[in-house]
């Protein structure tokens, strides 16, 4: 990732992303927390094939030949297939993979994000579809954890020097980690996120190029005067529909959330906070952007494909001037991206979301990520666990992240010019400092389907108030009156 800031890119279900990218969000970025693709049918496993002995005979003295064990690797296509990120990461590790006697096959499921945790959880039960390696948004793998559907790693990384000597930023560990205390995963990338900007545009409107709102205010004046002077443009642009998933959950609905100071979970108590103030004060952001024509026609933000129009077609094709998503968006604008604009680097902002009032800490983001898991219905554990190992070192993790336009989970890529010189790098960096992540409770899932419903429904004209008390009662059911708090 940057449920956006950077490198979510959690269930994406979905982050979703590409894959990468809450978040994330992780491909164009597919299989990123956050990028929202069409419905497909999952992707089942190709039929692993058992390996001989090698260097073995028969009976009569002949050799008999090794056979390739099958490794397939599952995560979400946002609809770009072959061109997708994900994909030639996946086919170039497989071509250079010392181990000649494993075949790594891609096996995407393609899928908006919220399909694509569905189909997931569906394919995690079996032995018959479930994987070798799974692409787990951070916020879904506690989850898929605790239903038992991932195997627990704690005894692999910790024999693993990559993982013991400070590769790995510390702090990004905890995405992986599930509340029994075990490990589920390795993570590949992270994420935060902001408001994405023309700066075009802005100075067509007599907007500042450094542009650095201080209040929700500052956003939605900036967006009024971009609909008084560029009438045929789109002002800003916020998932706000069930068809995008967590990107609505984490990307809009939390951004605003915690800018407010208020937050889903509170962990002092151990309550879901089912009605706030601050729940209205994000709903009532949504509703003014919608009452006031803001943002783009429902038919547009509704769709399961609206953080990929957004990013892919509205943003560089010079019809957006504001969208509040992921630092993985960048990624589609590479050369190998879903769509490529050199231009870019010159054209876009990424400013900070401010907090409501802009009260401390000033501006706010979320972060997500992604990581690679091993079901525990996978055929070779052993060999998923050796190609995990390879595929997320230092030189193939630093090349998907650029790829992707996500940020490193590995302190030694940080540090690395290659990855420092790419574009925004530094300040989707800097953004979390601030960030926030997602309650790390096994029905955070569940709980945000029903956010994802909560917004749509004041996008599509449901009071704020209404809206909130039927997310009230929704979450009662689904945690327990014992476990909600009003505020």
């Amino acid at each position: 990732m940057k449920g956006k800031k950077l490198f979510s890119m959690s269930a994406s279900l979905v982050l979703c992303t590409t894959l990468l990218f809450a978040c994330s969000n992780n491909g164009g970025n597919s299989g990123n927390a956050g990028n929202s693709g069409d419905t497909g049918n999952t992707g089942n496993k190709g039929n692993a094939v058992n390996a001989g002995n090698a260097g073995g005979t028969d009976s009569g003295g002949t050799e008999t030949p090794t056979e390739k064990k099958t490794i397939t690797i599952t995560y979400r296509d946002d609809g770009i297939g072959e061109q997708g990120v994900m994909y030639k990461w996946i086919m170039e590790l497989s071509k250079n993979y010392p181990d000649k006697s494993v075949e790594i096959k891609p096996t995407p499921i393609q899928a908006s994000e919220g399909d694509y945790f569905a189909k997931i959880a569906l394919a995690l039960k079996s032995k018959d579809t479930a994987p070798d390696i799974v692409t787990e948004d951070t916020f879904i793998l506690n989850s898929d954890a605790s239903a038992g559907y991932l195997e627990p790693l704690d005894d692999k990384v910790n024999a693993w020097e990559d993982w013991t000597n400070g590769s790995f930023i510390e702090a990004m560990k905890k995405g992986v980690t599930a509340s029994d205390g075990k490990v589920y995963g390795v993570p590949y990338n992270t994420d935060s996120r902001g408001l994405w900007y023309n700066k075009n545009l802005f100075k067509q409107a007599g907007l500042p190029e450094d542009w650095q709102p201080k209040t929700w205010d500052d956003v939605l004046s900036a967006a009024r005067t971009i609909k008084e002077k560029l009438p045929d443009v789109v002002p800003i642009w916020m998932n706000m529909g069930k068809a995008t998933g967590e990107a609505t959950s984490m990307q809009t609905y939390e951004m605003l959330l915690y800018g407010t100071g208020e937050r889903l979970y509170e962990d002092a108590s151990g309550k879901w906070i089912t009605k706030s103030q601050g729940i209205l004060d994000a709903l009532t952001f949504v509703e003014t952007v919608n009452k006031e024509k803001l943002g783009p026609p429902l038919s547009k933000v509704l769709n399961g494909q609206a953080g990929n129009t957004a990013s892919r077609e509205y943003l560089p094709q010079g019809k957006l001037a504001i969208q509040l998503d992921g630092s993985w968006i960048t990624g589609n604008y590479l050369e190998s991206g879903a769509a490529p604009w050199p231009e870019y680097k010159d054209v876009l902002g990424f400013a900070p979301m401010p907090t409501s009032k802009g009260q401390a800490p000033g501006s706010i983001t979320l972060a997500g990520g992604w990581a690679l898991s091993i079901p525990s219905n996978a055929q070779h554990k052993e060999e998923a666990w050796e190609f995990i190992k390879y595929a997320l070192n230092k030189e193939n993790t630093q090349k998907l992240v650029i790829a992707a336009g996500n940020i490193t989970v590995r302190s030694d890529v940080a540090k690395d010019p290659g990855y420092t010189e790419m574009p925004f790098n530094g300040i989707a960096t800097e953004y979390l400092q601030n960030a926030e992540f997602r309650p790390a409770q096994d029905k955070y899932p569940e709980v945000s389907t029903q956010i994802q419903t909560m917004v749509e429904s004041v996008a599509t004209g449901t009071s704020p108030e209404a809206a909130m008390n039927k997310y009230a009662q929704d979450v009662t059911r689904i945690v327990g009156e014992g476990n909600i708090v009003e505020k």
